[in-house]
């Protein structure tokens, strides 16, 4: 069964994209079928990739308006997943959605074609909340939420948390946490063990038992289009990343066990 996460955080500079290119990257290192959707108009998952996001034939915003089906949108990287890319058009995309009918529903109802190709569906949000966000929230079972462990991060992620509540109630009853991710985490700081201790308190066992470090090699590697496994695959960084994808697929197991499902 196809495990659909969007990865999301209303707050800019926590590590979404960072964490939607190289948790892609590592489920596919694993063996897994995935497929990355970049729904941020900057189009940095797709840079992060090795894509140029000004030479896409078809892209995002082609699906979302359903100027294309979402097959043709879908590229195959040199780092085993596939893609589904986004640039600045995709900016110009919410006027269009709002007068559509089910217009929460256009990216679910696309995606819903092709899921069973994949294991994984990652959706890389913008850090804002509007129409293309709700979409991804509406068509993700879970949410995936980096975060830095400082105390204006906690703000974020209670205005996330309250988002994601209201979309479940209205929307999307399926929709819920999957995991809080700690990001360009130094244990050394004690801000960042307080912070820590205080989401282990409040999320349990939604927060994960992996922690991003604050890496270099993690920083630099978007600039040479690459996931981090294939920049430097013996950096902390990457080491952290298979750790969460392992994680990741270690719940997801136990979690349809759980529910009487085949793993």
């Amino acid at each position: 069964m196809t495990e659909i996460l969007a990865i999301a955080n209303q707050k800019g500079g926590v590590g979404k994209t960072t964490t939607a290119v190289n948790l892609a990257a590592s489920l596919a290192v694993l063996k897994k079928r995935v497929l990355l959707i970049d729904l941020d108009p900057q189009g940095n998952a797709t840079m992060g990739s090795g894509v140029q996001k000004n030479e896409l034939n078809f892209s995002a915003t082609d699906v979302m308006l359903e100027d294309a089906p979402i097959e043709a949108a879908i590229l195959t990287t040199k780092t085993g997943y596939k893609l589904i890319g986004a640039n600045r058009e995709l900016a110009g995309v919410e006027l269009n959605l709002a007068e559509k009918n089910r217009r929460e529903y256009v990216l679910k109802d696309a995606i819903n074609r092709i899921a069973d190709s994949y294991d994984y569906i990652l959706i890389d949000c913008a850090p804002s909340l509007n129409l293309i966000t709700v979409n991804a929230l509406c068509a993700a079972g879970g949410v995936l939420i980096p975060m830095q462990c400082e105390y204006y991060a906690l703000e974020g992620l209670a205005d996330l948390s309250n988002t994601i509540d209201r979309i479940n109630q209205s929307l999307n009853p399926e929709l819920q946490i999957r995991g809080v991710l700690r990001t360009i985490y130094d244990p050394r700081n004690t801000l960042t063990n307080d912070v820590s201790n205080e989401l282990i308190a409040h999320f349990g066992d939604k927060v994960f038992e992996t922690v991003i470090p604050r890496n270099v090699r993690l920083a630099e590697a978007p600039a040479h289009g690459l996931p981090i496994l294939f920049y430097e695959k013996s950096s902390k960084g990457a080491i952290a990343y298979l750790n969460l994808a392992a994680e990741l697929v270690k719940q997801g197991k136990k979690q349809k066990k759980a529910q009487g499902k085949p793993a």
